[in-house]
């Protein structure tokens, strides 16, 4: 920085009407910055408690039955999305996969690949779920991970040719996972949580057969990795 302006070493910096912040693993503590000087604490407050916000550094993971993960070469990921996703964990999920070079297909379980994500954001998926499905009987998953958000998630456990998919790569022992609504709507009830501990959001804890870790942020069972919700996703 020139001489006439100071550092300063933290992650969010209000200063009058200027907020600044360092970088994408900041960037929600810089959102509800915004959001607060804007409509004050108390909308604040009720954001961070819906998504389960964390306010210190790093990243909390519950691991049961360990087992070491395994692809070759790229990993190849599949994230599917219907209108109603939630897009935070999805983007979130997405960025943070690419930025360590996996190959990530985000597949639209609707008529086209447009989704309108549960906040008004529009998403683009890079093919229809079909196509995707098509294209794993010639290359598999090395993991799918599907995102929460209502009523995307109760579209995407709906949906046969996902839960197939799902099925075949829990069949082949190849990771998988769910996030938020997802956990509760698409595993639970498609026996894909069978002797595993799961986590999923506050008000669905009471979906899932075993509810017994629901209070970590992060839990990785064996080949079966799921998270309570956006506030998580980074996690």
């Amino acid at each position: 920085f020139p001489p006439e302006v100071t550092s300063v070493d933290a992650n969010v910096v209000v200063d009058g009407r200027v907020v600044t912040s360092r970088g994408p693993a900041t960037s929600t503590e810089f959102a509800l910055a915004l959001v607060e000087q804007l409509h004050g604490k108390e909308k604040v407050e009720q954001i961070t408690k819906a998504m389960l916000v964390r306010y210190q550094a790093g990243y909390s993971m519950k691991e049961l039955n360990s087992v070491q993960w395994q692809c070759s070469g790229t990993p190849k990921v599949l994230l599917p999305l219907a209108n109603g996703s939630e897009e935070m964990e999805a983007i979130t999920i997405i960025d943070a996969l690419h930025r360590a070079n996996a190959s990530v297909v985000v597949a639209s379980v609707e008529d086209g690949l447009e989704i309108a994500a549960l906040h008004g954001m529009r998403i683009v998926a890079d093919v229809m779920l079909d196509d995707a499905a098509a294209d794993h009987s010639q290359t598999q998953f090395d993991l799918i991970i599907v995102p929460g958000g209502m009523p995307g998630a109760e579209t995407l456990g709906g949906s046969a040719k996902l839960v197939t998919l799902l099925k075949k790569q829990a069949e082949a022992k190849r990771p998988y996972g769910a996030i938020g609504a997802a956990t509760a709507h698409v595993l639970q009830p498609h026996g894909l949580l069978t002797g595993r501990k799961a986590t999923t959001c506050t008000s669905m804890t009471g979906l899932l057969a075993d509810a017994s870790e629901c209070e970590n942020r992060v839990v990785v069972d064996g080949n079966v990795i799921t998270s309570r919700g956006a506030g998580t996703a980074m996690e």
